[in-house]
């Protein structure tokens, strides 16, 4: 895990963001999606603190989307209250698929700006709290913000602080839903503070090296990763749909109809999550 904290905090250090849309999808190989938010919740929270200090000189210039933070915050209790209280096992087809949403705004012909600008708190408000669910469901916030931010054609320098206190309010808000809810515990918080000074520690190397690396080349080398990572979630989803038809997960009793390899699979999750602390009411 300390790896797949490394490599996040590395690109969000060089791109000024990714964190949690490059960490969430590989541990949701590994565990399933709420496993995976709970597991980065301290991380993801370390480097957004961090980054929104690197970039204070340029939040004065953000101000004007102070309404799409707030909007964020409200979605994202939405978004966590329904992940902290539903099975987590369609968030993997649902990860994938705001991963495929962000793969292709680039093609995703732009909103015309004089909608957005017409009346904009309304644009706000549907695209804060559509990203505060995501976030709040999968951990992918961006996927939503920069389509609004692409085609208001929002400045790099004004959009990362943006992004990063989206993020910032969008994961505060989650850990207090999943506390509440018996998702988070001390333990918790101690077996993952390791994990978020690596995060960070890689985010500062990261912000070091971004003059000197070729960003279109390591967009290009993120984009194929994050495209095979949506690949294995869906397929993951699809070949484990079957599986939760046939096997009573929750009681671990598992049916004749079921191929071993499926049965093993599934139960390597709940080793997993108990070891981290992540079922509720953990002190």
């Amino acid at each position: 895990m300390v790896g797949v904290m490394l490599f996040a905090g590395l690109v969000h250090g060089t791109l000024g963001l990714g964190f949690p849309m490059v960490a969430t999808p590989i541990l949701a190989t590994m565990m399933d999606v709420r496993a995976a938010i709970l597991v980065t919740l301290i991380p993801t929270m370390a480097v957004n603190i961090v980054s929104i200090v690197k970039a204070k000189d340029s939040l004065h210039s953000a101000r004007q989307f102070g309404p799409l933070v707030v909007f964020a915050l409200l979605g994202s209790i939405i978004g966590a209250s329904i992940l902290a209280t539903t099975d987590p096992a369609p968030f993997r087809i649902i990860l994938a698929g705001l991963i495929l949403i962000y793969l292709s705004s680039t093609f995703i012909a732009r909103i015309p700006e004089q909608w957005l600008t017409a009346r904009p708190i309304l644009p706000m408000a549907a695209f804060g709290i559509c990203a505060g669910i995501a976030a709040g469901t999968t951990n992918v916030m961006v996927a939503v913000l920069i389509i609004y931010l692409l085609s208001l054609e929002t400045p790099r320098k004004v959009m990362i602080p943006v992004l990063n206190s989206c993020f910032l309010v969008g994961k505060a808000s989650q850990i207090v839903v999943l506390a509440i809810a018996g998702f988070v515990s001390l333990r918790l918080v101690i077996e993952t503070t390791p994990l978020a000074i690596a995060a960070v520690v890689a985010l500062l190397i990261g912000q070091r090296l971004q003059p000197l690396i070729q960003v279109s080349t390591y967009q290009s080398i993120l984009r194929k990763l994050l495209l095979v990572l949506a690949i294995i979630l869906m397929i993951q989803y699809f070949s484990d749909s079957g599986f939760v038809a046939c096997m009573g997960i929750r009681n671990g009793e598992s049916s004749p109809h079921c191929s071993p390899a499926l049965v093993a699979r599934q139960r390597k999750v709940v080793p997993c999550r108990l070891e981290l602390g992540l079922n509720p009411g953990n002190d």
